[in-house]
């Protein structure tokens, strides 16, 4: 079938990529799905670092490549053996998928196997992984071409085009009452940032959360700390109005990392959302007596500090990586769906414009300034007014 979607024919373009235009909206051939995947009609998808990581080059990815992890849509088409299969996360079977369902794209599928796949989310699936450094689905080879050429997924998704074919393990089913854009942003920005929160902090009532860096992971990571009673929320970022944002969400404090030297702030647990490695090293030196540091941020492979261990040893400290969130998708999203019904995490605060597939360039540069947080691409008429205008 043919579809249209947003592929990056270069890594590292140079600035500001509304001129120079690494991302093409090209027209592709899509296969039917296999046995083990599923067809699904994208309905919206988010713009997250995630993507800017593969078009600044942070992250190398094989290139062509249809860019997008951060999507939700309808099935369209199952593979003859989805119904009967193990999610491979040990929350199910692949029942719940049908025709019509609503479904959060998630960009790591978990292939039930390999020994990471048995520590509940702490630890990334190696296949899952390696299909998707090879920008690959997990049964091998890609499903997209365009004049005969294959192009790559990303991160098992490819969620940048009006349909994807994606691993049945790379989707979660959601209700009819969670809007398309809502459901886009649970699978990475929520499932990252909230995920950080409540698999790894576990903050207890009296205890102070820091979050370091407010884009949509990190604001994630914040409303979702503040959805837990008693707890002291503090944000930080260098943007005045990411601090606006913050303080208008609920958080108890906002301040830049200047000010919270000055002023001496130690926090409980102190979750950095940036991917840097100068603010991973901020977010230890800001983190209390006893304390966790937890880092979901992915900087360069080429990006690392310094600093002794001995601060970690004698302060009885904690150092945590935290990748997806230490989360498993099909156990993790339909709790913050309830707590996003129950008003206890507005993620709609998250999106802050809706653009189409040709702003994606644009978007891009408007990503890499903190000018915005979540940038969404509708592709149906959900009744706001806006679709994907490339079409």
């Amino acid at each position: 079938m043919q579809i249209r979607g947003a592929v990056l024919r270069e890594i590292g373009a140079e600035r500001p990529w509304a001129a120079s235009r690494p991302i093409e909206i090209a027209e592709l051939t899509l296969d039917q799905p296999g046995p083990t995947e599923v067809l699904v009609q994208i309905e919206a998808a988010s713009v997250c670092h995630s993507d800017l990581s593969v078009v600044n080059g942070s992250r190398v990815r094989p290139v062509p490549m249809l860019l997008g992890h951060e999507a939700a849509g309808r099935v369209i088409a199952l593979g003859s053996d989805v119904g009967g299969l193990s999610r491979g996360d040990g929350e199910g079977g692949g029942g719940g998928l049908e025709v019509g369902t609503r479904v959060v794209m998630t960009f790591l599928p978990r292939c039930g196997e390999c020994a990471s796949c048995h520590t509940a989310g702490k630890a990334p699936c190696e296949v899952g992984s390696r299909t998707n450094g090879a920008g690959e689905l997990m049964a091998g080879g890609s499903r997209l071409r365009e004049h005969g050429t294959p192009v790559a997924h990303h991160l098992g998704v490819s969620g940048f085009a009006t349909r994807a074919v994606v691993d049945y393990r790379s989707v979660v089913p959601v209700d009819d009452d969670v809007p398309a854009p809502i459901a886009a942003v649970l699978g990475c920005a929520v499932l990252t940032g909230g995920g950080a929160v409540v698999n790894e902090a576990k903050p207890r009532p009296g205890s102070t959360v820091a979050v370091v860096g407010l884009g949509g992971v990190g604001l994630a990571a914040m409303i979702t700390a503040l959805a837990h009673d008693g707890v002291r929320v503090i944000a930080i970022d260098t943007l005045a109005s990411k601090l606006e944002t913050a303080l208008e969400l609920g958080a108890h404090e906002a301040m830049t990392p200047e000010q919270a030297t000055e002023r001496g702030v130690r926090a409980d647990t102190v979750i950095e959302a940036v991917g840097r490695a100068s603010v991973f090293g901020f977010a230890l030196s800001i983190t209390a007596l006893g304390g966790t540091t937890i880092t979901v941020g992915l900087p360069a492979p080429d990006d690392t500090i310094e600093f002794a261990p001995l601060g970690i040893v004698a302060e009885g400290r904690t150092i945590i990586g935290s990748y997806m969130g230490s989360a498993l998708p099909s156990r993790d999203i339909p709790k913050f769906v309830e707590m996003w019904r129950a008003g206890r995490l507005p993620i709609e605060r998250l999106i802050t414009s809706h653009i189409g597939l040709d702003g994606l360039n644009a978007a891009m540069d408007d990503l890499a300034d903190g000018t915005q947080l979540r940038q969404v691409i509708s592709f149906i008429d959900d009744g706001s007014g806006v679709l994907d205008r490339a079409s």
